[in-house]
């Protein structure tokens, strides 16, 4: 793509075409090297339209009602005169690669609404349930002008911390539950929380929901905030009914202007985009470490000499690394 038509499309992009932000996306996300210039040259145009919005990473059990949740939560910010983006990772099959890429139908009302944008994208080899470029299409989504960004995640793991490093505000959704939910859910999880929702607080569900919401403030108490000055918080919601999402949606715009107003929005974003470009260049080395062809003529060897137990990982990984650098004297 030369660099008239990127210009053509960064420009029709920061308009709010919903068609050439889905096609810089694909582009962001295309694995082929060739398509990276192009979309580098794209992000570089569209870079100063960006980061006007708030980001919400959002993530929970298995049964949870996720998509359930941002569908409600999406439409009742929109009522407040927001327009959202959301960005849903899809579960990538380890055997074949593929993704359901389901969330369109999950979430029929807001897929169809004007002030709303929804992209699902495969989670692929990435840990922490979000795509490599997600963070990419995070910000083409704002510079299109979609003020809220959520990004829904694979699921609950020690690896969501990838997805707390691209948003402002990560909340974690809760089923319902008695002391061993609270047991068996990662300490992890809950440290990197900025607010914790109980989600199905309605209908017969609605005493286990306020006891689990308690249950959890008690917990929080005991570990240190995350993102101070903010100390995380608890709430009890329901998708289903309504009940909870305004104040819930009060929640993260108060926790919007004390963190920006202390400065520690702004620190967060630039230390999230430094681990950005430290991720890109592990990626990187990673990538030209495999493709190098004196590597590869040896690693199936040095492999199999691991394996069997000749030789000590250690070892042999520095003999690899040797050879990657030049250094093949030592």
């Amino acid at each position: 793509m030369d660099d008239e038509r990127i210009a053509a499309l960064a420009e029709r992009v920061r308009a709010g075409d919903r068609r050439s932000l889905a096609r810089a996306i694909t582009l962001v996300e295309s694995a082929r090297d060739s398509d990276r210039p192009a979309a580098e040259a794209l992000l570089a145009a569209i870079l100063p339209a960006a980061g006007r919005s708030i980001r919400l990473g959002i993530s929970g059990v298995p049964g949870v009602g996720k998509s359930t949740f941002i569908e409600a939560f999406g439409l009742h910010v929109i009522g407040r005169g927001h327009r959202v983006a959301v960005l849903a990772v899809d579960p990538s099959s380890k055997v074949s690669g593929g993704s359901i890429l389901g969330d369109k139908t999950r979430m029929e009302m807001l897929s169809r609404h004007p002030d709303a944008f929804i992209r699902p994208s495969p989670a692929g080899r990435t840990l922490g349930g979000v795509a490599r470029r997600t963070r990419e299409a995070m910000l083409l989504a704002e510079a299109a002008g979609f003020d809220v960004v959520f990004v829904e995640t694979v699921g609950v793991g020690q690896s969501e911390t990838a997805v707390a490093e691209m948003v402002d505000l990560f909340l974690l959704l809760l089923l319902p539950g008695g002391g061993d939910e609270l047991q068996g859910l990662k300490k992890g999880i809950v440290e990197i929380a900025d607010l914790l929702l109980v989600n199905k607080a309605d209908g017969d569900l609605a005493p286990a929901a306020r006891r689990t919401a308690a249950d959890y403030r008690g917990a929080i108490r005991m570990l240190r905030p995350s993102n101070p000055p903010w100390k995380p918080e608890v709430q009890a919601v329901s998708a289903a009914t309504g009940e909870g999402l305004a104040a819930a949606w009060d929640t993260v715009e108060r926790y919007r202007a004390l963190m920006e107003g202390a400065g520690a929005l702004a620190r967060r974003r630039a230390a999230q985009a430094r681990a950005a470009m430290w991720t890109e260049i592990e990626e990187g080395l990673r990538a030209a470490f495999r493709d190098d062809p004196d590597v590869g003529a040896r690693i199936g060897e040095i492999e199999r000499r691991v394996a069997a137990g000749r030789d000590p990982p250690a070892a042999a990984a520095r003999r690899l690394v040797d050879r990657f650098l030049g250094r093949r004297s030592l």
